[in-house]
């Protein structure tokens, strides 16, 4: 085996995971002290620390002032799955997908609603051409592909008259992309994403149409409870007020609101995307310099900011699934990167996360050990 020379500095903080991500910068367990624990969510302390988890969402991210915002159980998964159960049936349905977790909210609308739905699917690395859909049937797809780093360029594919209602996975996105809010109807996401708060808490934006749906249709088959929107034909608006359908953690609502609080501290929206863009290319730039490596995303516009998926591309990888394995145990091992190998049902390769909530410097630093463990295997 050639001796293969360390690189001297490694990253401040090794944590490049696409879920739970990095906590921000700031973060503090001390900080969470002042949540109302051993408290009732309903009393008066939970209700408010619940609205300002909402308000704050709302100023941050631009959302309008008539669109409903709602704290829901079971992460992003269990707001999508609220939209789709509540939602679907009323129209024709297209299912949209390039990667995983697309494909899995195909197979619950096909398989467990039983919608004859038109389903539009791309390869990993590729999208579908969003402007070719029908917008007068509901639309359903992931703005940022998580598994696959592929994401929606724009939202200009979009027609702003459509009988549809569009509904948008944006787990991976929001915070980190710029979300065009009158092109989604629904949008859905959890908060151990880009902001790097605690798990099992998911958002169900809605807008005045998707209301509209609610208040006007009445699916065919059993509502389970924690799925319910409506009571009586009418939306249970205090949902979207911070009364939460099931008990959320005060805990994680704390650490929400420092992530928050930190988001403004760098320049909000713009400035989370900046983070996260000057993250992404840093990537980018490596990937060019390195003809071993190339970004899974086929074309430039669409690869995303935050799930930055990667493919070993060099000749003499004759197995790239354990030679990825490989290269992701080597580099935790050193304390350098956890958690990067790609998603188990994705191409083989690795995904780094480069979400606002990690620092440039990590990224830079983490790039030269990528070249190392790549040397180190391929000569192995």
């Amino acid at each position: 085996m050639i001796d293969i020379s360390k690189p001297a500095q490694r990253p401040a903080n090794p944590r490049f995971s696409s879920g739970p991500c990095a906590k921000y910068p700031a973060f503090n367990l001390q900080q969470l002290e002042s949540a109302p624990l051993g408290r009732s969510h309903r009393a008066a302390v939970g209700k408010d620390k619940l609205k300002a988890a909402i308000e704050e969402t709302r100023e941050l991210l631009g959302v309008p002032m008539d669109y409903h915002i709602g704290i829901v159980p079971a992460s992003d998964t269990g707001a999508v799955e609220m939209a789709m159960w509540s939602l679907l049936g009323a129209r024709p349905v297209t299912m949209v997908a390039w990667e995983s977790f697309g494909a899995g909210w195909v197979t619950d609308v096909v398989k467990q609603l039983k919608l004859d739905a038109t389903v539009q699917t791309a390869e990993y690395g590729e999208i579908v051409d969003m402007a070719a859909l029908d917008y007068d049937t509901d639309v359903v797809f992931t703005w940022n592909g998580t598994t696959a780093g592929v994401r929606m360029p724009s939202g200009d594919a979009i027609p702003a008259k459509r009988a549809g209602l569009t509904i948008c996975d944006a787990t991976s996105a929001a915070f980190a992309q710029d979300l065009p809010w009158d092109k989604l109807d629904v949008t859905t996401f959890s908060w151990q994403k880009v902001l790097g708060g605690e798990a099992a808490h998911g958002m169900l934006i809605l807008s005045p149409r998707a209301v509209e749906r609610l208040e006007s249709y009445t699916p065919a088959w059993p509502m389970p409870k924690i799925f319910r929107l409506t009571k009586g034909g009418k939306l249970i608006d205090g949902i979207f007020r911070g009364e939460t359908i099931n008990t959320p953690s005060m805990l994680a609502v704390e650490d929400y609101l420092y992530a928050l609080d930190w988001a403004r501290s760098v320049g909000g929206l713009k400035g989370l995307i900046a983070r996260a863009d000057a993250n992404a290319q840093a990537v980018f730039d490596f990937c060019a310099a390195n003809d071993w490596i190339e970004n899974l995303a086929v074309d430039p516009a669409t690869r995303s900011n935050t799930s930055v998926c990667l493919k070993f591309t060099d000749s003499r990888i004759t197995d790239g699934a354990a030679f990825a394995k490989a290269v992701a145990k080597r580099l935790e091992a050193e304390n350098v990167a956890y958690d990067i190998g790609a998603y188990r049902d994705a191409p083989a390769g690795l995904r780094i996360w480069c979400g606002g909530t990690v620092e440039t410097a990590d990224v830079e630093a983490l790039l030269p050990w990528l070249a190392w463990a790549f040397e180190a295997e391929i000569t192995a």
